[in-house]
């Protein structure tokens, strides 16, 4: 009996094993057992590292850590051709005193400065709108207004002024103007990245900083372009092949399109010819040429209490309405900037989102509410070029 109980409980286990055995094998297709599948890893994807002022991916000579540059130069019609400006990543225009033009030419990198001028001096209606990114700030005197800037932000450091150490710049007393003239003294005054970086080594300036957003928001250069359709020009037609600005009378800048180049070349009134001249570099006689175009509208009226002066006051704490220009085409923006410490923000028309302009070089002008009249637009195919009897401007710019 006994014997019989082992047989069945021996026959019992075989069974059982058997059955878990079959088990595991009916789990796969088959009846063969095969391994596990690995996912494909999402690929990385490459970090955003774009210039600060163009957008474009930073390249291998990229100054890493460097504050920009900003240098004031004279756009006195006497002072023209200018030099430098072609070099420059952005480029500021707006009316100062008299209803003349100054420039503001932001740089990357100091060091590739080539030599640039006249060098005039500082507005705060440029200094407020590159306050926020700290610039290093090149001029050769400043206004009262300005002075107050640089005192009430503890901006002494980064503001190289000519005036205070007179190594920042060379004058060249032989130049003559487009008119084949001499010129006067002021308009005289050049500077480059060389005499800029010994300036900063001597006065122990420090020229470091990191900025973890761009100037613009700008099309990720990975992507397409923006293609401008004109979607809020209220039924305008969007074709700006020819884009002509009036800051007052006798200061005005055209930009025509260049679709060979893809960009816009500049030129700009001459009241003494009545008729509109190329916008040249001396350095290398090329025409200054932007992708971008950012026209501004806001009030600009005499600060109450510097009559004497007509100094300009530029209102920027409500924003207003702008157009930005590419590729032969235009769209109605919106602009926004606060507080002097607050940056400048594009916005979308009708939605107020930030609204991204393409990677590249950048005209930027900030224009007097009063001369949107003078504001146009228009197929390049179409346009007439304009000629008007000269006339004269006996305007002479303040010394400070």
């Amino acid at each position: 009996m006994k014997r019989l109980l082992c047989i069945l409980l021996a026959l019992t286990m075989s069974v059982s094993l058997f059955t878990a055995c079959g088990g595991d094998e009916t789990t796969t297709s088959g009846g063969t057992a095969e391994p596990g599948v690995e996912a494909t890893p999402e690929p990385t994807p490459e970090p955003y590292e774009a210039n600060v002022l163009t957008g474009y991916e930073k390249d291998a000579d990229y100054a890493e850590g460097q504050r920009i540059t900003a240098v004031m130069v004279n756009n006195i019609q006497t002072c023209r051709p200018q030099k430098g400006l072609s070099a420059a990543d952005v480029l500021f225009e707006i009316k100062v005193e008299g209803g003349i033009t100054r420039f503001m030419a932001l740089f990357t990198d100091y060091n590739n400065i080539p030599d640039i001028g006249p060098v005039r001096s500082a507005r705060d209606q440029f200094f407020r709108l590159v306050l926020p990114w700290q610039p290093l700030y090149v001029h050769i005197g400043q206004s009262v207004v300005q002075k107050e800037y640089i005192t009430n932000y503890n901006y002494d450091e980064w503001n190289l002024e000519g005036n205070f150490d007179g190594k920042l710049y060379y004058r060249n007393e032989d130049r003559v103007n487009w008119a084949g003239n001499h010129v006067d003294t002021e308009h005289t005054a050049y500077t480059n990245g060389q005499l800029i970086a010994e300036y900063i080594e001597r006065h122990d300036v420090d020229d470091r900083r990191m900025y973890n957003s761009t100037f613009f928001d700008f099309v990720d250069y990975r992507d397409p372009a923006q293609v401008l359709t004109g979607e809020n020009l209220e039924g305008a037609s969007a074709d700006a092949g020819r884009v002509t600005i009036r800051h007052s009378q006798s200061y005005r800048t055209q930009f025509d399109y260049d679709s060979s180049l893809g960009q816009y070349a500049m030129a700009q009134w001459y009241y003494s010819k009545g008729a509109y001249m190329d916008a040249i570099d001396e350095n290398n006689g090329q025409q200054l040429m932007f992708d971008n175009l950012l026209i501004l509208f806001t009030d600009i009226h005499t600060y109450p209490g510097h009559e004497a002066k007509d100094l300009q006051y530029a209102e920027y704490s409500w924003g207003g309405v702008g157009y930005y220009c590419y590729g032969g085409k235009i769209e109605r923006i919106r602009w926004q900037k606060g507080t002097p410490l607050d940056t400048l923000r594009i916005v979308d028309f009708n939605t107020q989102e930030p609204f991204e302009i393409n990677c590249g070089k950048t005209y930027v002008t900030v224009v007097d509410e009063d001369e949107i009249p003078g504001f146009t637009w228009e197929s390049l195919e179409t346009a007439q070029d304009v000629q008007e009897a000269p006339t004269t401007n006996d305007f002479v710019e303040n010394e400070d």
